[in-house]
């Protein structure tokens, strides 16, 4: 024997004693093999313990717990139901006795009695493997607390321990406790579908009333754990006074309970869950029908959730809407009938000094014929546990002895043996597959019931299920609540946010906040954070109170809008007009009025302001690295060659006029080698390497930016950088402007035929001015309009030098062609010179 046996044998050594019989040994079937039941019949008030003698309670004198009769009945029914069966355990008869735990004050002694043999003698040995004790396994008790104190004992000598309401999670560890199998699903099970049904009706505000015993604490402990990072929050958690047996309340307590009772009324949490054996919750419904508590919804744990005595309180449906988890409803046939059937089994001879609650008890029978009808009712739900807890027993037997259909071997059976293969059946009961998983639970279903009143129907109406195997709560259908209007109450702290509104919390509890809508350029992703606005990414955008962002329109120059269209017809009108001029001053290249606006160099002025014109469409569609380049280069450098002209154009008239005779050489020389063509050429090299460096020093990457007048436009544009190019690019020009205005009006008093001051005045002026006001609008504003704007000047300015500078002498050539000859032109020179002298 191992540590842990050598540990036991002291252990046993000190008990040993309590090993006698049993003196609340309610019922005795004698049998080839024994069960032993532990059920709770009656409270034991006193708890009076001696060693020798178990002082029982008289039926008359204590209240019976009707639930836990109906439990012992179960397991009669199952084995005699077994013992006529001949094709399970043929020629064996099974036999059992049960023991009344008295509400969790008497388990140790039945479990040594149980353990022990048939001389009450319970040896110590080094070995057990080969020890036979009184019975083969042992049925229940019916809660927690009992039952790890019973599977202490029994887990040494690896007896089968089945327990049909225990629902501690602890004894799924088979280390603890090998010896330990349950027909009822664990806690966690309990919990998660208890949270289901909150998450389902959106209650995320409730309280958690809890006995003070280990039942209470580690279920409402465990429900706080599986809510502490959820939707859910606990308003408060209270823990109700534990009475004795016999309800008998201290001043303490009662006032206890009138607290708890008046915190409810104050608190705007409806939903109450109450985890608690059923004997320390009358009193306090009592306290609620006294302060007359209305509307709330009440979830019971599977220990309270069927009981008939409790549900015997009709005046409790005043106090709101009552829903329970249970295990579900497998009707046994027969059952009904045999719970109330009176039966004269016999018992061993015992010396008694009082008649107890036995088969001869008609106290007892009379008690639970009471509530035959509601335990009818209500189904057979925790009396299925019993029942396949047996049956378990059964076919594990009959796999051991190697029965047939001719009988069974007489086999000594040892408890690990049958232990064994327990947890090897699989069999079909009423419909049910009968198997333990790893941690030795059988995986029933769980329900969520509502109690009723109607006299007529099923005081525990099933109104959804509950799968283990899934974990997952299913068919939520027809409860009906005690409000106005059959609404499903409210239990929030606040009302749930609206989509697109973020929660700012408020005090300590994260269902306690407030709404605050997210702002444009924000949206709330539930899933990430739900208590904080995200910001959108910057090619998207969002509304106020919007869950998702949205693509942000491109906006660009478009073909279809007005603006284009505009800037598109004066560039057709300009490049018209200025291919007629070309053709004009092609026929009449040799007039005096070509001659004198520049005769060849005319020519070289148009051609650059027909390119230009025809390269508008570089400024429509969504723009591209050429067509920025483009932008940035092309057309300054064609408005360059134009000024350039113009300017020297301006400088050669008052040279002629002003300088040939004061500076002879000078004239001479500029005539000689083509001054002027050299000066455009200069202004042009100059401009191109100003050019080129602007592009190398900016990126020329077209760039999207925000619509400073709508958000929800992302305008495509050359980049930023290409206005503080288009800057520096234009200076020269800007320049050349001023040096053409100042020669201009240098030479007002020219003759008229010579006159062009106030032509390319108007000129320089607004290309001038168009330019700085550009420049300052690019400087101040992003949107879409600069690149309509930037269009439209090109195109004014291009104009201005077609029609401005070219126009006039047009209009001579056309209308006034007798002014267009070299006599006119000889007159008016003569004039202009007989008026200096």
């Amino acid at each position: 024997m191992g540590p842990q046996g050598r540990a036991a044998c002291s252990l046993l050594f000190l008990l040993q004693a309590l090993a006698e019989p049993v003196e609340n040994s309610e019922f005795f079937l004698p049998g080839d093999y024994l069960l032993g039941g532990l059920f709770t019949l009656h409270a034991n008030v006193k708890g009076i313990v001696h060693l020798n003698y178990l002082k029982v309670p008289k039926c008359k004198e204590y209240e019976m717990k009707v639930l836990g009769y109906n439990l012992m009945q179960a397991m009669r029914f199952a084995v005699e139901e077994i013992n006529n069966d001949s094709s399970l355990l043929p020629d064996v008869l099974l036999g059992y006795e049960m023991v009344d735990s008295c509400y969790m004050s008497n388990n140790v002694q039945p479990a040594l009695y149980f353990l022990s043999q048939d001389d009450y003698f319970l040896p110590i040995q080094e070995d057990y493997s080969h020890y036979v004790p009184r019975v083969v396994a042992i049925i229940g008790p019916d809660n927690s607390e009992s039952t790890k104190t019973v599977a202490n004992f029994l887990s040494l000598f690896l007896l089968p321990q089945i327990t049909y309401s225990a629902i501690n999670d602890e004894l799924g560890n088979k280390g603890r406790f090998p010896a330990v199998l349950r027909t009822v699903p664990g806690a966690d099970h309990q919990t998660e579908a208890i949270v289901q049904m909150l998450l389902h009706f959106r209650w995320n505000w409730i309280v958690v009333l809890a006995s003070g015993d280990d039942y209470g604490r580690e279920n409402s402990h465990l429900l706080s754990q599986r809510l502490a990072h959820g939707d859910i929050c606990i308003a408060f958690q209270e823990t109700l006074p534990t009475p004795q047996p016999n309800q008998t309340m201290t001043p303490q307590d009662q006032e206890r309970l009138e607290a708890i009772v008046g915190k409810l009324q104050q608190s705007t949490a409806r939903v109450v869950v109450v985890f608690s054996p059923e004997l320390a919750l009358h009193n306090f419904f009592r306290e609620v029908l006294r302060q007359n508590l209305t509307g709330a919804v009440w979830i019971a744990s599977e220990s309270w959730a069927i009981d008939p005595v409790l549900h015997n309180l009709t005046e409790l449906q005043r106090a709101g809407t009552f829903l329970g988890i249970t295990t579900q409803n497998v009707p046994i046939p027969g059952f009904s009938e045999f719970r109330v059937r009176r039966s004269q089994v016999g018992r061993p001879a015992l010396n008694r000094s009082s008649a107890n609650c036995n088969q001869e008890c008609d106290t007892c029978l009379n008690t639970t014929e009471s509530f035959n009808s509601i335990l009818t009712l209500s189904g057979e739900r925790v009396v299925y546990s019993v029942y396949s807890s047996v049956y378990a027993v059964a076919h594990a037997l009959h796999s051991l002895l190697g029965c047939n259909q001719s009988g069974c071997r007489r086999d000594v059976v040892y408890p690990w043996q049958l232990l064994l293969e327990i947890r090897k059946v699989n069999f079909t009961l009423l419909g049910h597959q009968i198997f333990f998983n790893e941690q030795g639970d059988l995986s029933l279903h769980l329900e969520i019931i509502q109690w009723q009143w109607d006299l007529s129907q099923n005081p525990f109406r099933s109104v959804a299920s509950y799968q283990p195997s899934k974990r997952q709560l299913k068919h939520i259908h027809d409860i009906s609540w005690n409000t106005p209007n059959n609404t499903i109450p409210v239990s929030m702290c606040s009302r749930s946010c609206q989509p697109g509104q973020k929660k700012k919390p408020v005090g300590l509890h994260p269902c306690c906040f407030e709404c605050i809508d997210c702002l444009p350029g924000t949206f709330l992703n539930q899933t990430l954070d739900e208590f904080d606005c995200q910001p959108c990414p910057s090619s998207e955008w969002s509304h106020r109170k919007d869950t998702s962002c949205f693509k942000r329109q491109l906006a660009f120059l478009e073909w279809d809008e007005a603006p284009t269209i505009v800037v598109v017809m004066l560039a057709s009108l300009g490049f018209l007009s200025t291919l007629a001029i070309v053709i004009i001053f092609w026929r009449h290249v040799r007039t005096p009025v070509v001659r004198s606006a520049g005769g060849p160099m005319c020519f070289l002025m148009l051609a650059p302001l027909l390119m230009a014109y025809t390269a508008v469409p570089v400024y429509v569609g969504p723009p591209t690295v050429w067509s920025c380049i483009f932008r940035q280069a092309f057309f300054t450098l064609c408005f360059t060659i134009c000024i350039s002209c113009i300017t020297v154009r301006s400088f050669q008239i008052v040279c002629v006029f002003k300088m040939a005779r004061r500076l002879p050489r000078a004239y001479g020389c500029w005539g000689r080698y083509h001054g002027p063509y050299v000066f455009v050429a200069c202004v042009v090299m100059l401009k191109l390497v100003i050019v080129a460096s602007s592009v190398l020093a900016t990126t020329t990457m077209p760039t999207t930016r925000v619509d400073p007048d709508d958000p929800r436009i992302m305008i495509l544009s050359c980049n930023p950088n290409y206005h503080r190019g288009l800057l520096v690019n234009t200076s020269l020009d800007l320049l050349l402007s001023l040096l053409g205005f100042g020669f201009a009006y240098t030479g007002k008093e020219l003759p008229t035929n010579y006159n062009e001051a106030k032509f390319i005045t108007f000129c320089m002026t607004f290309y001038f001015s168009s330019s700085v006001f550009l420049c300052t609008f690019m400087a101040v504003y992003n949107g879409v309009l600069v690149t309509i704007l930037d269009l439209l000047v090109t195109v004014l300015n291009l104009l201005g030098i077609s029609l401005g500078y070219f126009g006039p002498k047009c209009y001579m050539i056309l209308f006034y062609p007798e002014r267009n000859t070299p006599a006119y032109f000889n007159s008016v020179i003569q004039g202009y010179t007989m008026r200096k002298d």
